[in-house]
C-alpha cells in the first residue's frame, strides 16, 4: 500500500477554490479513496490531495484514467491560476 500526498500553496483567498475543485475532480474521476485538506497551521494557504493505491502501478492506472476523463478535466480548468507552487510525495506504509 502507498500514500500519494500531493500539495500545493495556493495565492491567497484561493485555497477554499482549489480544494473545492480538486474535490470535484476527483469524484467525478471515481477517486473514492481520496482526501483533501486545507491547512490549520504550518504554512498559508496549503492544500494537499492525500490518496491511497495498491501500488505504484496502480496509481499510475488511475493516472491514466483520469487523464482521459473528460468531466473531471474540465472540471480542473483554470486551476494552475490558483496557486503558486506544489509537489508530490510517495510514501510506502510500513
Amino acid at each position: 500500500m502507498i500514500v500519494i500526498r500531493e500539495h500545493f500553496v495556493a495565492k491567497p483567498g484561493q485555497a477554499g477554490k482549489l480544494a473545492t475543485m480538486l474535490k470535484e475532480a476527483m469524484a467525478a474521476a471515481g477517486q473514492t479513496k481520496t482526501r483533501v485538506m486545507t491547512d490549520v497551521t504550518g504554512t498559508f494557504n496549503q492544500v494537499v490531495m492525500e490518496t491511497d493505491a495498491e501500488s505504484l502501478a496502480d496509481f499510475e492506472a488511475r493516472m491514466k484514467e483520469y487523464m482521459s476523463n473528460a468531466e473531471a478535466r474540465q472540471k480542473m480548468v483554470g486551476y494552475h491560476d490558483l496557486w503558486t507552487s506544489g509537489g508530490r510525495e510517495i510514501y510506502k506504509i510500513a
